[in-house]
């Protein structure tokens, strides 16, 4: 439930609303939205629970069975229901959305918000002309399912600006703009993001501080690339950007050894469809395939790189994105499945009919099912993609998450209240695992008082946890004075850490029964062992 760092990130972010030296609205931070933290601040107040991940699993989990319920009720708006249990089946049993569901990534949240927006799409279009009242109250359902997906992803802005922007042509069209429910309606979704930039300027100075601001994507993108090469594949190549993502989307819908199976016959199943529904209702189905606009352009400009292991570099990152186009592949290959009963039930042989053709039904459908069953194994003999990322992910912390906590807690066992000044961004699960209440650390999101223990370590906490070259080590070098350095640690490819003691916040005798061989003193900024 803790692979992810992004995950414990989340459960971070939720939990320092209210634990902290100043609890406030703006520890919702900048970069990511809000919502998914918000859902996570009853149950992140349990400590075991934000230590251990159990809070991010019942969001998620909720989120997964409503979007399960949704696409089910989008499936049956054109298919017959063993059709559209197909669909669902082949999207329930994911073996990765299953393992995301489990913890506090945003993912299942925004295929929940993103079904239930088409499902409810679909709806008010088909009773624009027969339930007119009906049609009001969607409206509503639409503009608040909108505006929790601009507060989960940023997809959800381009979702809501095609949506209720194709919505507002319509009713033109239809002489409905004098509802002054739809009005209202309006000031709704076109509110959430305007109160997201005025957010951003008032937090932090900035209304695009989300865009440009030092954790931004663009940010990142530019302290990690090295000068002379591009960021990732698909940086500024639109084809190149398109076709990363739709492998991510097979390789995260369906198992490697099918290859391009999965998309070809979730298109099928769309044109198929297309031409045979009632096309106007049915285009708002079509809004499951917009993650693939958006993410070829994202990653070719926008700073979001896909790492697959079957592709340069072979790594993995960014791969769980793919999870996006599920809910299209889903339907589609619901739709399939009726073409293909469709062209039986056409061109079956002249001695099939009655029972015998309705037993060859079921039989064809039990062996489709059949085959969502092989990639269910397949994909778990294979390991699911998005969940050996998030093993690969762990593994670059799991070196000091199994040194630093123990070393702090018996630290703190001599003076249980002393205050300890770290940088919990890069991986506050440092603290979880210590078993403190993160207000018993000074760090980033403290802000002004954080600058002023930057300004002098040893008077502001009693232990104070630095990796090399970050903001606290450069502090600590610049203000030595009163510092003992107790201990160090290091793991490969990251930066070496140490934990120095204030002589003033913290008991001096410590130092001389605590990990002797490490004790090194601070002196003009440099350590004397």
């Amino acid at each position: 439930m803790l692979n992810y760092g992004d995950a414990v990130a989340h459960l971070h972010i939720a939990r320092r609303v209210l634990d902290a030296h100043q609890p406030r609205f703006t520890q919702l931070g900048s970069v990511w939205l809000p919502l998914p933290h918000i859902l996570l601040i009853p149950f992140v107040q349990i400590y075991s629970w934000w230590a251990d991940g159990l809070a991010g699993v019942i969001p998620s989990a909720l989120a997964y069975l409503a979007a399960c319920a949704g696409l089910y009720k989008l499936a049956r708006r054109w298919l017959p229901p063993i059709c559209a249990a197909l669909a669902l089946a082949f999207f329930a049993v994911n073996p990765n959305l299953l393992y995301l569901q489990t913890t506090a990534m945003t993912e299942p949240l925004f295929l929940c918000e993103m079904i239930w927006i088409a499902v409810w799409l679909v709806e008010w279009r088909e009773s624009l002309d027969a339930h007119p009242d009906r049609g009001a109250r969607l409206l509503w359902f639409i503009a608040v399912a909108l505006v929790a997906a601009i507060y989960t992803r940023y997809d959800g802005w381009v979702m809501a600006l095609l949506a209720w922007g194709s919505v507002g042509l319509i009713l033109a069209r239809r002489g409905g703009l004098r509802s002054g429910a739809f009005w209202l309606a309006t000031v709704l979704v076109v509110a959430a993001p305007v109160a997201w930039f005025i957010y951003n300027s008032a937090a932090f100075g900035d209304w695009l501080y989300f865009l440009r601001g030092p954790y931004s994507a663009k940010a990142i993108e530019m302290r990690t690339s090295v000068p002379g090469f591009p960021p990732h594949p698909g940086w500024h190549d639109p084809w190149v950007a398109l076709i990363f993502f739709l492998k991510a989307a097979e390789l995260d819908a369906g198992a490697a050894a099918w290859g391009n199976i999965p998309l070809a016959l979730a298109a099928l199943g769309t044109v198929y469809a297309w031409l045979t529904s009632r096309r106007r209702a049915f285009t708002w189905a079509l809004l499951l395939w917009l993650p693939v606009p958006f993410y070829a352009y994202s990653i070719a400009y926008g700073s979001v790189p896909i790492f697959l292991p079957v592709w340069w570099p072979y790594s993995w990152y960014n791969s769980r994105y793919g999870m996006e186009l599920l809910p299209a592949f889903a339907l589609g290959i619901g739709f399939a499945a009726q073409l293909f009963r469709a062209t039986l039930h056409e061109f079956k042989p002249r001695h099939l009919y009655g029972e015998r053709e309705s037993l060859l039904m079921s039989c064809v459908m039990a062996f489709l099912f059949g085959l969502i069953n092989m990639n269910l194994l397949q994909m778990i003999r294979e390991r699911p993609l998005v969940y050996v990322e998030s093993t690969k992910n762990i593994q670059s912390r799991r070196s000091y998450e199994n040194q630093i906590p123990p070393a702090l807690r018996e630290l703190l066992s001599k003076q249980a209240s002393t205050v300890i000044l770290m940088d919990t961004s890069t991986d506050p699960e440092l603290v979880a695992l210590t078993g403190i209440p993160l207000r018993q650390t000074i760090n980033e999101s403290d802000r002004e008082i954080y600058q002023a223990a930057l300004a002098a370590p040893a008077a502001h906490a009693g232990l104070v946890l630095a990796f090399a070259s970050d903001e606290i080590d450069r502090a600590v070098k610049a203000h030595p004075a009163g510092l003992i350095a107790l201990r160090h640690f290091a793991a490969p490819g990251q930066p070496s850490a140490t934990i120095y003691m204030s002589d003033t916040g913290f008991p001096r005798q410590a130092s001389t029964t605590l990990n002797k061989p490490t004790q090194s003193v601070v002196a003009s900024g440099k350590e004397s062992q």
